[in-house]
């Protein structure tokens, strides 16, 4: 495999092949590290595991991002109106009633560990099956259904959030881990 290529998009819609060395090396520790993880997620709750570490490497950069590094926060949940644990506050797409940007209130975990199983409980929520329920229809390892079905709920604001989500799970092969091992 050292030679394969991989295809990747970049914003403008260029199509180019990168060489498997060239991967990010900081995507690839994250993916060792929290694929155990992602997986143990998807097995639990059918949120397949590709998507999960293309999310948390989207949302966190990583792991390298404040809030992943202050909060544990990988998937960028913000408080919410229910959310007693603690909290970080950060600039983020929040404005006051005059249109000022404000602070929003993110919450902070324990582990990273916590993050990735709050962010399953937060697509579970039985308060929001009307958004994110008709994600669980969908199979554990049909990762472009879950990309686009996220983009269409509404999971993100980036209207090129299912193809950057498609991007990295194919570019780092994550799709492998969506294959449950016994």
């Amino acid at each position: 495999m050292k030679n394969a290529l991989v295809y990747t998009v970049l914003g403008f819609g260029i199509l180019f092949s990168l060489p498997m060395e060239a991967r990010n090396p900081s995507y690839l520790e994250y993916i060792e590290k929290f694929y155990p993880i992602a997986v143990e997620e998807m097995q639990r709750t059918g949120i397949p595991a590709s998507i999960k570490l293309a999310q948390g490497i989207l949302e966190s950069n990583a792991g390298r991002s404040y809030l992943a590094k202050e909060a544990n926060n990988h998937f960028g949940i913000k408080c919410g109106s229910d959310w007693d644990g603690k909290k970080k506050f950060r600039e983020d797409d929040d404005y006051d009633r005059k249109g000022r940007l404000r602070k929003s209130c993110f919450r902070a975990y324990e582990s990273p560990e916590l993050s990735f199983y709050a962010h399953s409980q937060f697509l579970k929520d039985p308060r929001k099956a009307h958004r994110y329920g008709f994600l669980f229809e969908l199979e554990s390892d049909d990762y472009k259904a879950w990309a686009k079905g996220l983009q269409r709920s509404g999971y993100a604001t980036n209207p090129r959030y299912a193809n950057l989500l498609v991007t990295l799970v194919e570019q780092y092969e994550l799709y492998q881990y969506d294959t449950p091992i016994y």
